[in-house]
Parts: structure tokens; sequence; C-alpha cells
């Protein structure tokens, strides 16, 4: 209990971290005059994946690479089963053409591409992990797609209003002078880090306390508390009928989460894929593919009764990867 008390715990710390730094930056950002847009390419887009970055690099640091990949593999999953699935029940969400065209086409290449990097047994019979080649792979990838991400960025009439919209929601419109802005900065650093331990720590002692893997508790305990700032930008999108946030939000989580999290990480130590996950990679990618034949089939809207199906399949993934 304590054990899980403490994962609790860890969890908030690294939102509230990821916050504070988001903030902190941003406002020091806004005031040396570097246009809101690009803090919202880097800064905001690095706040909503902080928790997942920094459990990923600790537990990859300490050996625990079963922890890293069902946190990175979970969070992509919790995503669009659990986070779109909510959204979606809020209200309906329409799925921009451009993203059946191509971003969520890159998240199933990217998917992919760590599927095929996941079959070193079946290849070559030598235990299945993600090694520094591979993650240089990633990074390259992820490399492409921020290219392609600031290109549209930069076309966009509507994304410094989109920026500021995220910038003044999710972030409870804190207002602070420079002086405050850089103890913001620091203060979130260090809860990140204790956070990111406590987390780690915290969550290797469940998997021992409840007799699971350590794989189990990073795909479902850490990985949806990993995913609450996507949850709640999402929520705030769907109030706010903003579709192509909400949806968006979600799918560009997913790749930072598998080209940048998951590289960073294997350049920190390699990522064994463990028993179970190759399962988990392939349903990750059956979630993403499910988007298509909705826009296709479904009006290209995503309604409440198919977020209900979307939940009601990631309740059943969660019961039948825990008792299997």
């Amino acid at each position: 209990m304590i054990a899980f008390v403490g994962v609790v715990a860890g969890l908030l710390l690294l939102i509230a971290g990821g916050a504070g730094v988001v903030k902190g930056a941003s406002e020091i950002a806004r005031k040396a005059g570097i246009s809101p847009l690009v803090v919202g390419l880097t800064i905001v887009g690095f706040g909503t994946s902080a928790p997942e970055l920094v459990v990923s690099l600790i537990a990859a640091t300490e050996g625990e690479t079963a922890l890293v990949f069902g946190n990175i593999v979970g969070s992509n999953i919790a995503n669009i089963g659990l986070v779109l699935g909510i959204a979606a029940l809020i209200y309906p969400i329409t799925i921009e053409r451009q993203l059946v065209r191509r971003e969520i086409p890159l998240l199933l290449l990217a998917t992919s591409v760590i599927i095929v990097m996941s079959l070193d047994s079946g290849l070559r019979s030598a235990p299945a992990y993600i090694d520094r080649s591979d993650a240089l792979v990633l990074a390259l990838l992820f490399c492409t797609f921020l290219y392609i991400a600031a290109g549209d960025a930069m076309q966009s009439a509507d994304s410094e209003t989109l920026v500021s919209e995220i910038h003044g929601n999710f972030f409870f419109g804190i207002e602070s002078n420079n002086r405050n802005s850089w103890l913001m900065v620091g203060v979130g650093l260090v809860m990140l880090a204790i956070g990111g331990q406590l987390t780690v720590s915290s969550g290797i002692r469940a998997a021992e306390h409840f007799g699971v893997s350590s794989t189990i508790i990073g795909l479902f305990a850490v990985a949806i508390g990993t995913s609450l700032p996507e949850l709640v930008t999402s929520i705030i999108a769907a109030v706010r009928r903003e579709s192509d946030l909400a949806v968006g939000n979600v799918i560009g989580s997913n790749l930072f989460n598998g080209l940048f999290v998951l590289s960073i990480s294997g350049m920190v130590a390699p990522i064994v894929v463990p028993a179970g996950g190759m399962i988990d990679l392939v349903i990750s990618w059956l979630f993403a593919a499910a988007l298509i034949p909705v826009f296709f089939f479904g009006k290209a809207c995503l309604t409440r009764p198919l977020g209900a199906a979307l939940l009601l399949t990631y309740g059943l993934y969660v019961v039948a990867r825990i008792l299997y």
C-alpha cells in the first residue's frame, strides 16, 4: 500500500513539476521576445510529455528497462483508448483529413519500426531489445516529425491562438515576474527529479509487493499517471470543441513517446522487450489504426458510442493483460 501511495505521490510531483517548468520557461521566453509559436512547439510540447521522459530516463539509468517499456507503450495505448475515449464522451471529435493523410500514418510507421526492432528473437535468435543503434534510427525519425510539425505550424493562421489557449488553460494562467519565472523553472526541475525517482522506486516496490512484473506496473499505474497532462489537455479541447487539438495532442504525444522518449532512453541503456511486449506493441498499433476507418466510414467523427467502445476495449485489454 505504501508503495502504491509513493507511485501516486511521485506522479503528482511529476505533473506539478512539468507544469512549473513549462510555465516558468514560457514566461522567460515571452519576455525575451521569443514567439509563442516557438514556445508551443518546444517548451509546451516537452511539458505534457515530461513525466514519461523523466520516469523513463531514471528507470533506464537504474537498469529497470521493463518499466521504461511499459511506461512508453502503456502511455501510447492509454492516450488513445482512455484519453480519446473520455474526450469523445464529452463531445464528439471530428477527425481532420490531415491526421488521416499524414500524422496517423506517421504514428503507424513509427510503431511498425519499433515492432520490427523488437523481432530480434525471431530474426537473429537473440533477446529482443531496443539498442543504441535502434535508438539513433528513432531519433532521426523524430527529427523528421519535428520538421514536418514546424512547417505546419508556420503555415497555420491559428497557431498563435492555439498555443495561447494551451498556455492559459492547462497551466492555469499563472502570472509571474522574471525572477519568479526562474524560480518556477528551478522548483519544477527539482520536483521532476524527485517525482521521477519516487515513481520508479515505488513502482518497483509495488511490483514486488503485488507479485507482478515491472512491465505491468509501467503499462498501467505509471503509464496512466504520466498520461494525465494529455488527458487534461484533451478534456479542455473537447469542452471547447477544438477537435484538432484533442486528437493532435494525443497523436503528437504518442509520436513524442515512441520516437523521442524511447530513443533517449535507449541511448542510456538497451531497452529489453519484456514477455508480452510484442502484444502490447501490436495493440498500440491497432488502437492507432482504428482511427482511420472512423474517418472513412464514420463520417470523420469519433462519436460518443465510438468513444465508449474505445474505453471498453481499453478496459478489456487491461484486464486481459493483468490476468494473462
